[in-house]
């Protein structure tokens, strides 16, 4: 590897130092991921209008569905670079890299074009009415119509970023464009700044999104020749092995998170025949939900490339040891929120708006919600391994096991037997069971990997 230090933190490193060095900057910026994103609500949730507030819940799904770029070309090509690192293939990292980045531009552009040419009748699929219509658009204008290609990319260059065990800088970048995002959003948001509302949200967004690319930009320039990240045109090209390598991850990631978008969609669906009311209190239930699930979300992005590395090279002793050293902080820690939420509910969610409504709809959603987040993390974490290790079948099984066979059906049914209220207990009952296959799956690939090793 071009960089000593980094083969030391992957080989020699003691598993739970190598994980503080690659999973805390994972998590901070996760977190501050998070606190842009309730930065949002919180802000437009000042103006006490509960069509603008629902405005941003509204349009969720569809920056949601960034994700699906994001796994497909930021998971898979992570994954495919840390693998190849492992096995000490240059080459096929600098490919992998060059590959990734220029189809996450393409995509990202695409997203933009399909977004403006159907945008009416996608409006009315995301559940937006006469009276939301408006602002979701003003709000989407910015964040899609413009701001597709940079809000894919730069998280793209950061996972690539992260997969050499520069997970310090791929966070700064993360963070700069979201701590920009939460500076800017009262100057556009309010009205003693530039009073545009949800739009206001979205334009900070954009320029944020921005701001993030730049930074990697920076970094790959002043770091050249000391990475193994290349975005040289001419690494560019449609080589079969790289092309399914990252494919083989990249796909079922991506397809995971579309389903993910399918489910908020008719979450959101479900939950706007109550009213505006009702749709405001699910979204700022769902973003102070965001906070711990990030932290196991970060957690479980940042030990992938230690895995991914000794998945590769064949130290299966360590890669279990990180695997179930992180599982016993994050479940504890996740258990630990969970009781908090549950307590502190109503104080919580009026935080982000003082009308009583809202507040008895939050504090009801977040007692349901919140039941999830135990068994969450160890759903979260056994995916995490699966693309790590460049096991894109399994991680599809979850995705189809997580929304089609389990979530979906758990909402509209949940919905029929304790209307609206029912409907924040569909992901405890799909995370309790994804939960148990997930420690199912986790022992089998240890005794593959036990018996791998004797043969």
């Amino acid at each position: 590897m071009k960089d000593m230090q980094k083969t030391v933190l992957f080989e020699q490193t003691p598993v739970p130092k190598a994980i503080m060095t690659l999973g805390i900057p994972t998590i901070l910026s996760s977190l501050v991921m998070v606190l842009y994103n309730i930065a949002d609500t919180y802000f437009v949730g000042m103006l006490n209008n509960p069509i603008q507030n629902a405005a941003v819940t509204l349009a969720a799904p569809v920056l949601l569905a960034f994700n699906a770029v994001n796994n497909l070309f930021g998971v898979g090509t992570s994954s495919m670079m840390s693998r190849a690192l492992g096995k000490k293939d240059f080459d096929t990292v600098a490919r992998s890299s060059s590959f990734g980045f220029y189809c996450s531009i393409l995509c990202g552009l695409l997203f933009s074009l399909l977004y403006t040419v159907f945008s009416s009748p996608l409006l009315t699929l995301l559940g937006a009415d006469t009276a939301t219509a408006a602002a979701t658009a003003e709000y989407l204008k910015w964040t899609v119509t413009f701001g597709a290609a940079p809000a894919i990319l730069n998280v793209v260059m950061a996972y690539m970023v992260r997969s050499e065990g520069a997970s310090l800088h791929a966070s700064i970048g993360t963070m700069s464009g979201c701590l920009l995002n939460i500076l800017l959003d009262p100057v556009f948001i309010l009205p003693q700044g530039l009073n545009m509302g949800a739009a206001g949200a979205g334009l900070a967004t954009f320029l944020s999104n921005c701001a993030a690319c730049i930074y990697f930009f920076i970094f790959l320039f002043v770091k050249r020749g000391n990475t193994c990240v290349c975005i040289r045109p001419a690494m560019f090209g449609l080589k079969k092995p790289i092309v399914m390598g990252i494919c083989s991850v990249g796909v079922p990631s991506s397809i995971q998170n579309l389903l993910n978008v399918t489910g908020m969609t008719l979450l959101n669906n479900l939950t706007s025949f109550y009213g505006s009311d009702a749709v405001a209190a699910m979204g700022i239930a769902q973003k102070i939900n965001m906070i711990p699930l990030y932290v196991a979300l970060g957690l479980s992005q940042g030990i992938m490339p230690l895995v991914s590395y000794n998945y590769a090279s064949g130290n299966h002793k360590r890669m279990k040891e990180a695997i179930t050293f992180s599982l016993k902080i994050s479940a504890g820690f996740m258990a630990a929120i969970s009781c908090f939420y549950y307590i502190g509910s109503r104080p919580l969610i009026s935080l982000f708006m003082k009308n009583s409504a809202i507040v008895s709809y939050g504090a009801a959603f977040l007692h349901g919600l919140c039941l999830s987040l135990t068994f969450l993390c160890i759903d979260f974490l056994a995916v995490g391994v699966f693309q790590a290790c460049g096991m894109g079948k399994k991680a599809f099984i979850f995705a189809l096991l997580r929304k089609i066979v389990l979530e979906i059906p758990a909402l509209v049914l949940l919905n029929k037997i304790f209307p609206l209220y029912g409907l924040a207990y569909a992901q405890f009952i799909t995370e309790v069971v994804l939960s148990i296959a997930a420690a199912v799956t986790l022992q089998k690939i240890f005794h593959s990997a036990n018996l791998q090793k004797t043969l």
